[in-house]
């Protein structure tokens, strides 16, 4: 069915992996068309309650794929337009999913396979794993959600320096300065994502829509506008199963068996 992403759906998971690892997972036109119809798919499948995004071969991703955006482009390509069709529609399909989504990184996660990695809502590094905002080195400011992402997740002052140097993050400091949540041995990665992506599926999936829609509105609204977010969905998940379950668990002192409903 596809030819540049495998997808794969079992016990509440959507396994999303990037395919092209002679290319180091780069991203063309195909694999952006590919990934954003297997996000819809997750999105709409209420049997999918989290989605793993991962890379075949060596690493997460080097970017985008250059030599085709110049193979297809009659002269210098407009690299503006070229955004809005590919990485600023997938980053918005990612950051929009009411589902949670775990980036699982190892290897290379260079340029725009940052800003990708970024957009998800937890990352779990290997110890291969290397992050590399490498845009200036092409004469390039960063895309790919890169600029909104990265001053919100690691700072501004840590944000400038690997955005003007280029410099690559080794999987370590990227823990440390935020930059991901996890960092395990590469024997262990497909493991400790498998366990985290199981634990998200077996949660409260319509609570965790409305968390993720509140927390990146935060950034933008007032305290006012916020507090009534939070009535306004509050009001929504009060009224779900899950909450039932959620409540009825709490007075019988036992573990909730949420449904996602």
């Amino acid at each position: 069915m596809y030819e540049t992403i495998l997808f794969e759906k079992a016990q509440g998971v959507a396994d999303v992996a990037l395919n092209r690892p002679k290319k180091l997972n780069a991203f063309d036109a195909t694999m952006h068309e590919e990934l954003y119809a297997a996000l819809d798919d997750a999105a709409a499948d209420d049997g999918v309650r989290c989605v793993v995004l991962r890379g075949e071969g060596r690493g997460f991703s080097a970017g985008a794929d250059l030599a085709g955006i110049i193979e297809g482009s009659d002269g210098d390509p407009d690299l503006g337009e070229y955004l809005r069709r590919t990485y600023s529609r997938l980053v918005r399909r990612i950051v929009s999913m009411e589902k949670p989504i775990v980036a699982s990184l190892h290897g290379p996660v260079y340029g725009a396979g940052v800003g990708i990695s970024l957009a998800c809502d937890m990352r779990i590094a290997a110890r291969s794993a290397k992050f590399s905002v490498a845009f200036i080195k092409i004469g390039l400011m960063p895309d790919a959600g890169v600029s909104f992402f990265l001053p919100r997740v690691v700072g501004l002052g840590r944000a400038l320096e690997m955005s003007l140097l280029g410099d690559p993050v080794e999987a370590d400091e990227a823990l440390r300065i935020g930059l991901v949540n996890r960092v395990v041995p590469d024997e262990r990665l497909a493991e400790v994502t498998a366990a985290l992506a199981s634990r998200l599926a077996s949660m409260p999936t319509a609570a965790i829509g409305r968390t993720k829609q509140a927390l990146y509105a935060s950034f933008e609204e007032s305290l006012d506008a916020m507090l009534e977010r939070e009535a306004e969905g509050q009001t929504f998940c009060g009224f779900t199963d899950d909450h039932r379950e959620g409540v009825a668990a709490f007075f019988e002192k036992r573990e909730a068996r949420f449904t996602g409903s």
